[in-house]
């Protein structure tokens, strides 16, 4: 694993030798940061050594390079799930390159669905904790020591002031946002009325397919980390219909814009 990320660290910079400060994740169907980005390179998935490829239809497969709020970041324009049959250590591995090319924080987004009754559809929800359901841990195996410790510490897997810097951009650019905890599972089957209420009792205010092995990646390796969700369906009882990718894509779109208007002041300040 540390030769592949060596290789890959090596080859990025050999591209690109400018060395970005934030690292950025999207979502499905939140690609649109990119636009605000000043693009200096940008590098296909499939080029790249030892990366995966994206196959979720909504995720262009993209390491992009450029400034955005004054900052050098370096963008995923499409993240790797679990359920596409990757291992958790392939699926999290662009976090590693991230941190070896010097990333000093971390932001990610992505829809959900809410199981608090409270939400709506199209609700931002500021990620302060998460619930690890995913079969595999990302850090199981030998300890890369040069990275982190064998037993990281999550007391804060959300970076508290990121987070109060967050509210303070949404609450002046008048931009509604909630904040609650984010459920991993495998995917990519939705959960069904049982699961959600499942997610419910156990603590979670949404559930989603991705984020946690990222996030876990992070805090072993100290970087910080801010994330947002969209909540493109419900979960809630007497408000639970059929849904398609196709119809959670179009809340994400729509509400992309804001979550953007955070984003980049964030990166900003940070």
């Amino acid at each position: 694993m540390w030769k592949k990320i060596v290789e890959t660290t090596e080859y990025i910079s050999a591209k690109f030798n400018q060395q970005p400060e934030v690292g950025i994740v999207l979502g499905t169907g939140l690609g649109g940061l990119v636009a605000e980005i000043d693009v200096k390179c940008t590098l296909d998935y499939k080029d790249i050594p030892n990366f995966p490829v994206s196959t979720v239809e909504s995720h262009s497969g993209k390491l992009i390079f450029g400034l955005l709020g004054g900052k050098m970041v370096v963008a995923m324009q499409g993240r790797f799930h679990y359920y596409e049959g990757y291992s958790i250590k392939e699926v999290t591995f662009p976090i590693r390159v991230m941190k070896m090319l010097g990333v000093k924080r971390l932001l990610l987004s992505n829809a959900s669905g809410g199981v608090n009754p409270d939400y709506e559809v199209g609700e931002i929800m500021l990620i302060n904790d998460h619930i690890n359901l995913f079969p595999e841990h990302p850090l199981r195996g030998p300890n890369l020591d040069e990275l982190g410790p064998r037993f990281p510490d999550m007391s804060e897997p959300y970076d508290l002031s990121m987070l109060a810097m967050a509210k303070e951009i949404a609450a002046e650019k008048g931009i509604k946002v909630s904040e609650g905890i984010y459920a991993g599972l495998t995917g990519p089957s939705l959960e069904t009325p049982a699961e959600y209420k499942y997610m419910r009792l156990i603590g979670a205010d949404t559930v989603g397919m991705s984020t946690v092995p990222e996030v876990i990646i992070a805090r072993h390796m100290e970087i910080p980390v801010f994330a947002v969700s969209i909540i493109t369906d419900l979960g809630v009882p007497g408000k639970i219909k059929k849904i398609n990718v196709a119809e959670i894509i179009a809340v994400a779109n729509k509400q992309e814009p804001k979550m953007t208007v955070i984003m980049k002041e964030l990166v900003a300040r940070v």
